[in-house]
C-alpha cells in the first residue's frame, strides 16, 4: 500500500536555499511543522536559535531551552521547536533583553536586532476577511486570526479593511492601532521573486480585470530611481512617506 501524506523529514538539499545550513554536515534537517508560514518562506525556531543566533549549539540543548518558556514569538511563549517563523514575525529573548524581527533580504529572510519597546509593534497584511455569526473574521499573512466584533454582521461598516491592507499591531494584545491601505504613492518592500528585499515607492498598480489582483503588476521605483517589477500578492506596504516601524528605516535608506 502506498504511503499516503506528507513526510515530517526534510533533507538538507532540497530545503530552502536562505537557510544558513551546511548542506554537505548531514543528511537530513529539522522540518518546520505546519503552521502559521509556508515551508519556502518560514525557518524553524530551533535553526534561528542555533544557526542564525548560535545562542545554543545542538537541537537537543535547543529544545530544552525552548520547553522552558525562554523563547516568546509574536509576544507569545512558543514551546516548540520546529515551530516556522516567517516575515515581520518577532523572536524575544527576555533573559538576554535580545530582540529580533525577521526582515526580508535579497537572500531569504534575516534577523534585525531591534530594542524592547519595538518588539511589542508589528505589521500585519490583510490576506482575507469573511463574515460569522459573531462578527467579522481577518486573516493576517502570520497565518493567525482576527475576530473584530460588529453591531451587524451583514453590513460590519466599522471593518473598513481591505486585503492587502497594513495593519499596524501591539503585542500581546493584538491590538490594531493604525491602517495603512496598498496604494500608489506609498513606500512598500518586496516579500518575493527575484527582487525580494528591494525597497522603494509604488508607482503604479496594474487595474485587473480579467485576471486575480494577487497577479495585478506593481511598479516600485527606489530612492536611486531603479524600478523593479512585481506583482501584488509580493509587495508589502511599509508606510506613506516613512516607515511605520523604526525597523524598516534602514532597508529604506540602503
Amino acid at each position: 500500500m502506498g504511503k499516503k501524506g506528507k513526510t515530517a523529514r526534510l533533507k538538507r538539499n532540497p530545503a530552502p536555499a536562505f537557510w544558513p545550513i551546511h548542506r554537505k554536515t548531514s543528511p537530513w534537517v529539522v522540518k518546520p511543522s505546519p503552521g502559521a508560514h509556508s515551508l519556502q518562506k518560514s525557518v524553524p525556531l530551533t535553526l534561528v536559535m542555533r544557526e542564525m543566533l548560535g545562542v545554543v549549539q545542538t537541537r537537543r540543548e535547543g529544545k530544552l531551552v525552548i520547553a522552558q518558556g525562554k523563547v516568546l514569538v509574536n509576544g507569545k511563549v512558543c514551546k516548540k521547536d520546529d515551530s516556522p517563523v516567517g516575515l515581520m514575525d518577532i523572536i524575544s529573548l527576555p533573559a538576554s533583553n535580545k530582540y529580533y524581527r525577521l526582515m526580508p533580504s535579497h537572500k531569504g529572510l534575516y534577523l534585525a536586532p531591534i530594542s524592547k519597546e519595538e518588539s511589542s509593534v508589528s505589521l500585519l497584511r490583510v490576506e482575507n476577511k469573511s463574515t460569522v455569526h459573531n462578527g467579522v473574521q481577518v486573516a493576517v499573512h502570520n497565518g493567525s486570526l482576527m475576530l473584530i466584533k460588529v453591531a451587524d454582521p451583514k453590513n460590519p461598516v466599522e471593518v473598513t479593511y481591505d486585503t492587502f491592507d497594513i495593519l499596524k499591531v501591539s503585542y500581546p494584545q493584538k491590538q490594531v492601532t493604525e491602517t495603512l491601505k496598498t496604494k500608489e504613492g506609498n513606500l512598500a518592500v518586496i516579500t518575493g521573486g527575484k527582487n525580494i528585499g528591494k525597497v522603494g515607492k509604488i508607482v503604479e498598480i496594474e487595474k485587473t480585470e480579467a485576471k486575480k489582483r494577487r497577479q495585478a503588476l506593481v511598479m516600485i521605483e527606489d530612492a536611486q530611481g531603479q524600478r523593479y517589477q512585481t506583482i501584488l500578492d509580493f509587495v508589502f506596504s511599509i508606510g506613506e512617506t516613512a516607515p511605520m516601524i523604526n525597523t524598516l528605516e534602514a532597508l529604506v535608506n540602503v
